[in-house]
């Protein structure tokens, strides 16, 4: 896909909980295609500390009001300026970059999107994709408490939400691989986003039980195009770049011990 170099203006700043905030960016001009699992990299100006542009992954398109969103988890100072940016501000990013999760074939596929922490950003636009092809998806959702679900009213918009927290404060207690729905349903596909030990937890899972799954993966990035070399993962075809052939992989392409 062609990748563009935007200024968007900030016309949201949303905090959704303590270190997490959704920047809502629009344009004069049309927006271009984006896919869920993409991703863009954000300018960061006025940091002195931070050279580089941050990957974020593509959280929502919303057409109607030609927005994209990015879920920012603010971990440094890059993260941490990008989250003081005001409504009006101008950001300067690049997009979209990266391959994105592949869609179902049919609408009589049954597929399951499984999201951990900050993870879920990708897979609410994936679910609005399904949706605007006629399937309905599933959402399972980890986090360490409730205080940490974000954006849970939009995914139970999409379709069917079941949710596990570490503590027991909202849905099953554990991990999301440990959720009753996955004794008690079968899937053809599973799209995963997360932190890695929880997406290798997914990725085993679903080679035992010989379901198709994709994993983003979330490598340290630099360029974002594929020059830099900082971001190579190493896989069945050799060393690829996660930012160009990526970020989503299908499991059997990883090298991973599942």
């Amino acid at each position: 896909m062609k990748k563009y170099i935007l200024d968007l203006k900030l016309s949201a700043n949303e905090r959704l909980r303590e270190r997490y905030t959704l920047l809502k960016l629009t344009s004069e001009q049309t927006l271009p295609e984006m896919h869920s699992g993409q991703f863009a990299e954000l300018k960061v100006d006025g940091s002195e500390t931070t050279f580089l542009r941050r990957p974020v992954s593509i959280n929502y398109v919303d057409e109607e009001r030609n927005e994209v969103w990015f879920l920012v988890h603010e971990i440094g100072d890059g993260t941490r300026k990008l989250g003081t940016l005001k409504r009006g501000d101008l950001l300067n990013v690049v997009l979209p970059l990266g391959k994105g999760f592949t869609m179902p074939a049919s609408r009589e596929e049954k597929v399951l999107l499984v999201g951990g922490g900050v993870g879920t950003a990708p897979l609410l636009y994936m679910g609005k994709e399904m949706v605007r092809m006629g399937c309905r998806p599933v959402f399972l959702l980890g986090a360490k408490s409730v205080d940490d679900l974000m954006q849970l009213e939009m995914f139970r918009a999409l379709g069917d939400v079941y949710i596990t927290t570490e503590d027991g404060s909202e849905g099953e207690t554990g991990f999301v691989t440990q959720h009753s729905l996955l004794q008690r349903e079968h899937f053809d596909r599973i799209a995963t986003c997360g932190p890695k030990p929880m997406m290798m937890a997914v990725g085993h899972y679903a080679k035992v039980n010989s379901i198709t799954c994709e994993v983003s993966l979330e490598n340290m990035m630099a360029c974002g195009v594929g020059a830099c070399l900082c971001c190579v993962e190493n896989t069945q075809e050799g060393h690829l770049c996660v930012c160009k052939e990526g970020p989503v992989f299908n499991i059997n392409k990883l090298l991973w011990q599942i």
